[in-house]
């Protein structure tokens, strides 16, 4: 049975605070949650040993959705440490809060735009880097608008640790063909055999909530692995 609280987050959802405006402090409040990392926090330069109270690897997922990947990857890892970044922040809390429900503390979610987090993120931080189903932005005037640019790309290649995965799904052809010859522009990067998907064993033993929903419809899904080559 599908669990109520994981219905689909839609691939066109923009950012939503899901909160009253703070610039209008009449009835304001801000939700607080203790795996919810406020982007104001963060300062200039993110320090995941100070956020998570240890100094285990961290994986990196944008757009993390209601986190179930999150959820399924904490558990399998726990001595690895999950960061996970959501642009929809209503999203982004609700995904925190499920991971707390399941008592996990290796993980860390925040609203907020990726490319400005990874500015942030000091150099050879990030042991795997993960990007499933990105908003594929349909119509071509917005596909500038898509996450996977070579700015994207850049400061993936330069956070990640050496031989550090990065991991990406779609279930878009058109936005898989983008990935594969974006990536062509960094040799850096070494294509791996495609990663292994497994035959689900209930309804939240998918990848993602996307996932679930295409591969429930018989949608082909399109997957590659990257390692990044020693400096």
């Amino acid at each position: 049975m599908t669990d109520s609280d994981d219905t689909m987050v839609s691939h066109n959802t923009g950012p939503d605070d899901g909160i009253v405006n703070p610039d209008n402090p009449v009835g304001y409040q801000r939700k607080t949650h203790p795996l919810f990392i406020e982007p104001e926090t963060i300062g200039t330069t993110v320090d995941f040993q100070a956020i998570f109270g240890n100094d285990h690897p961290v994986e990196l997922e944008v757009g993390s959705g209601k986190a179930l990947f999150l959820r399924n990857a904490a558990k399998e890892r726990p001595d690895h440490n999950f960061y996970g970044i959501e642009i929809v922040r209503k999203y982004a809390f609700h995904g925190a809060d499920r991971v707390k429900n399941l008592g996990l503390t290796n993980v860390k979610i925040m609203p907020g735009d990726a490319l400005s987090f990874l500015k942030k993120v000091p150099d050879r931080n990030i042991v795997t880097a993960h990007l499933y189903y990105p908003d594929p932005w349909w119509k071509r005037k917005h596909h500038k608008r898509r996450v996977f640019t070579t700015e994207f790309v850049s400061d993936i290649r330069r956070v990640l640790v050496d031989n550090g995965q990065f991991l990406i799904v779609t279930d878009v052809a058109d936005y898989f063909e983008h990935v594969q010859l974006l990536m062509t522009e960094f040799p850096e990067f070494q294509r791996q055999p495609e990663p292994e998907s497994h035959e689900p064993e209930h309804d939240l033993d998918y990848l993602t909530n996307f996932e679930r929903k295409f591969r429930q419809e018989g949608r082909p899904i399109y997957r590659v692995a990257y390692l990044r080559q020693p400096r």
